[in-house]
């Protein structure tokens, strides 16, 4: 069971890692940044999670700060 941690105040809503995960376990949140954009929220009720770090990877604002294998 994966897990990993979204830094709030790196996300600028690009979305990149929602294409990316290949669980889709990365979706839109209710919270908005500063400029009214929807932030992401990792969202995994199954541990489901890889710990792959795509996502990470593929985040050009190192928002995703942390991955953990499970």
């Amino acid at each position: 069971m994966g897990k990993i941690v979204i830094d709030e105040s790196r996300c600028k809503a690009c979305y990149l890692c929602i294409d990316e995960c290949p669980k889709k376990l990365i979706k839109k949140s209710e919270k908005t940044n500063k400029l009214g954009d929807h932030l992401v929220e990792f969202c995994d009720p199954n541990n489901e999670c890889l710990g792959c770090a795509m996502c990470a990877t593929r985040c050009p604002d190192l928002a995703i700060c942390e991955v953990y294998k499970g």
